[in-house]
């Protein structure tokens, strides 16, 4: 099976190509990145030379390159992973999500109508859903699209695009809505990382507001094993959502990492909460459990100490990121 991977340099987009290579040894990868910030070739550094996989560097912006691709590539399978993703950034402008996320999905899209093939996987997430009152059930695949961020709104667009596009032409499209994901690899940005660099240097570390937020943790195998399934399996219109059901408040999260640094408290600093800033993420992942016989293996708090573990291991990685090389 020949795949067309966008954004496979990035945190989830890596941790796939890894996990699905081992398995696959019959798929073929064809990796398109454009490399901003975010996207990085050391996350790839073992399977360089690898003959199932195939880096390109480049944007899913640039309808030339997609469709110069399509033609050379008879792609069976387009996975779209592809796309700027941090919140804080989309609010101080959101003109790049826009062109990424939006832009960039109706141009696959489009490649995929023309070319033909036999999946399409929009990778979304949680936050289309906005946020979820404390005493309210999860969010299922029914609920409506109320996105309360410029980053969330393209991606809730994209989805919607995406849904269109196999309603109207017929397109055989699958979205799958993911909580968010911890592991090895994730961009320094990101609130496990920030915390545990932060706490490894004896940096403060800034939580938003009085750090209430909650989310709903899924480790990033655990989010790779249910996409390998949903390429497998997954119902040509449908939406799967993707969660372990570990919500934690952020500061949980901030205090569980000092525990594991024996680092104190102190070190946290309680900075101006980010405008619009969602309450509680939470997903119902019923229909996947059901469907597709998805379970998460890993357990947040058995973990932690191992990925503390990784980022002390890895800190010539890290500071190479920080230092924007």
């Amino acid at each position: 099976m020949k795949i067309l991977i966008t954004g496979g340099a990035g945190f989830i987009g890596s941790n796939f190509i890894h996990y699905v290579l081992k398995r696959n040894p019959d798929w073929y990868i064809v990796n398109l990145d454009k490399l901003t910030y975010a996207g990085n070739l050391d996350n790839l550094r073992d399977i360089e030379h690898s003959v199932q996989h195939e880096f390109i560097r480049g944007s899913i912006e640039n309808r030339e390159l997609v469709n110069y691709l399509f033609s050379l590539h008879k792609f069976d399978v387009v996975i779209n992973f592809a796309a700027e993703s941090h919140v804080d950034r989309s609010i101080k402008d959101a003109t790049v999500f826009i062109e990424t996320n939006i832009k960039g999905t109706q141009i696959l899209l489009d490649a995929c109508r023309e070319h033909g093939i036999d999946k399409f996987l929009q990778v979304s997430t949680d936050e289309v859903y906005g946020s979820v009152g404390p005493q309210e059930e999860a969010f299922t695949e029914e609920n409506h699209l109320q996105p309360n961020s410029p980053y969330s709104a393209s991606k809730a667009a994209a989805d919607l695009l995406v849904r269109s596009y196999h309603n109207t032409y017929g397109l055989p499209t699958v979205i799958t809505r993911c909580s968010n994901n911890y592991g090895p690899y994730q961009f320094p940005e990101k609130l496990i990382p920030l915390m545990i660099i932060n706490a490894l240097e004896d940096k403060t570390l800034p939580v938003y507001g009085d750090g209430k937020n909650i989310r709903d943790w899924i480790h990033v195998e655990d989010h790779c094993r249910a996409l390998e399934l949903v390429v497998l399996k997954g119902v040509s219109g449908e939406a799967y959502n993707v969660g372990a059901d570990c919500q934690l408040k952020n500061i949980e999260v901030v205090k569980m990492i000092l525990h594991v640094l024996k680092k104190p408290e102190s070190l946290i600093t309680f900075v101006i909460d980010r405008a619009g800033h969602d309450a509680r993420y939470a997903v119902d992942a019923s229909k996947i459990k059901a469907q597709l016989g998805w379970l998460p293996h890993y357990n947040f708090r058995d973990y932690l100490p191992k990925l503390v573990q990784w980022y002390r291991e890895n800190g010539k990685w890290w500071r190479k990121i920080k230092q924007g090389g």
